[in-house]
């Protein structure tokens, strides 16, 4: 029911429709330095606009909107990072962000919002052959190589809860970056990782274990999980931000392969967007089932329950869920 103690208002029409120009104010404080420059100390319109080569007026009503939308701080003309904003846009932080607009703002990922319109009615996306699960796409090239900073959180803590020092064949499905099974490898030194994605997302995964120094017990599988042999003896699948590409009876089908690849006792291990029952809440991953449907032809945010069915139709004798810290998203051990 609306609230009957307010009056109507338009203020969330308008917040709304003109929200993209949040997302393109982001964007270029992002390509124009803006916050790495306040970090090192440039701190009024006029000293950023000279840091960042831009005009005074573009900087101060930049800068403004920036603290309107919550990025920056301002006091006595004088602006300042956020907490957050130090952590994942200062271009010098470990955790840096910025990247990510490679990806996440790439033309196959924002083009399937052009006519959400139209993907309703069709019920999927309407970019042709497939969208962004079309193969060997490029966007996922892209995706490799600006996502480590996001990933770096989750990968350490999932390590940390599967890792037992004991010696472990683990299985990194739809690999990308490889950070996941990286960090597993880097957390148990008795841990050989098979990483499996399409060849050129593969370079990007390989060249991320070089540098993390586990590259003697990094090997690779090339070609589409739904076609290549997975071998068998795993004692861990890894299946990070895949299963919401598809629709369940597809899901249920490579589960049924990661099920015989397993070990028995052996464990999946899936990162997913998991929306509460009701599908709109928390607002981060209900809010993922928009980002398939205009992504992908037959993808979802699913529920627990949705996600325990798939993998006991699978074969799986039990499915468990458990949080991550700093994440909006969902771990989901399943056991053989």
């Amino acid at each position: 029911m609306p609230d009957q103690t307010q009056p109507p208002s338009p203020e969330l029409f308008f917040e709304t429709i003109n929200a993209y120009q949040r997302t393109a104010a982001l964007k270029a404080a992002i390509e124009l330095d803006v916050f790495t420059a306040i970090a090192e100390g440039k701190q009024t319109a006029p000293e950023l606009a000279a840091r960042c080569e831009t005009s005074e007026r573009g900087m101060r009503v930049l800068c403004d909107y920036l603290v309107i939308i919550e990025f920056l701080t301002k006091e006595d003309g004088r602006y300042g990072l956020t907490s957050d904003s130090a952590f994942f846009l200062d271009r010098r932080s470990p955790a840096y962000m910025g990247g990510t607009t490679e990806f996440l703002l790439s033309p196959m990922l924002t083009s399937g919002f052009t006519d959400i319109a139209a993907a309703v009615r069709n019920g999927g996306t309407m970019i042709p052959e497939g969208g962004t699960v079309a193969p060997e796409n490029p966007v996922w090239v892209k995706f490799a190589r600006a996502m480590v900073p996001m990933m770096a959180m989750p990968a350490q803590a999932i390590a940390q809860l599967v890792s037992n020092g004991e010696k472990q064949r683990v299985l990194d499905i739809a690999a990308g970056h490889g950070m996941f099974g990286i960090a597993i490898a880097r957390q148990n030194p008795n841990a050989e990782v098979v990483a499996l994605d399409w060849p050129s997302v593969l370079e990007v995964a390989k060249e991320n274990a070089r540098n993390a120094g586990v590259s003697d017990r990094y090997t690779t599988i090339e070609g589409s999980a739904f076609d290549v042999e997975y071998g068998e003896g795993y004692d861990l699948v890894l299946l990070t931000n895949f299963l919401h590409h598809f629709d369940p009876p597809t899901c249920e089908g490579l589960l049924r392969k990661v099920h015989a690849a397993l070990s028995e006792g052996g464990r999946a291990v899936t990162l997913e967007f998991v929306p509460n029952e009701d599908r709109v809440s928390p607002p981060i991953p209900a809010a993922f089932s928009m980002m398939m449907l205009g992504g992908t032809p037959g993808g979802d945010a699913y529920t627990f329950k949705e996600l325990e069915q798939m993998f006991r139709n699978a074969g799986f004798s039990k499915s468990e869920q458990r949080d991550l810290p700093a994440t909006p998203e969902k771990l989901l051990v399943s056991r053989k």
